[in-house]
């Protein structure tokens, strides 16, 4: 029984994940403070400091205007 329960959630999590990315390779995790790309399980695990980032992202400059 053990070892069902455990297959059966390994397939879960696998699942879990193919659909978390929403889209593949578009996505990835980054440290906030570098802006470096860092493995994907900092921002799986929701850790402080690391967030996921996309080509689509708007927070990206903003355009200064003069008044």
């Amino acid at each position: 029984m053990s070892r069902r329960v455990a297959l059966t959630m390994a397939v879960v999590v696998a699942a879990f994940g193919l659909t978390a990315c929403g889209g593949g390779g578009d996505r990835w995790c980054e440290h906030d403070a570098t802006d470096r790309r860092v493995s994907d399980s900092h921002c799986e695990k929701n850790e402080p400091g690391y967030e996921w980032e996309s080509d689509g992202d708007s927070k990206s400059k903003k355009k200064k205007t003069r008044h």
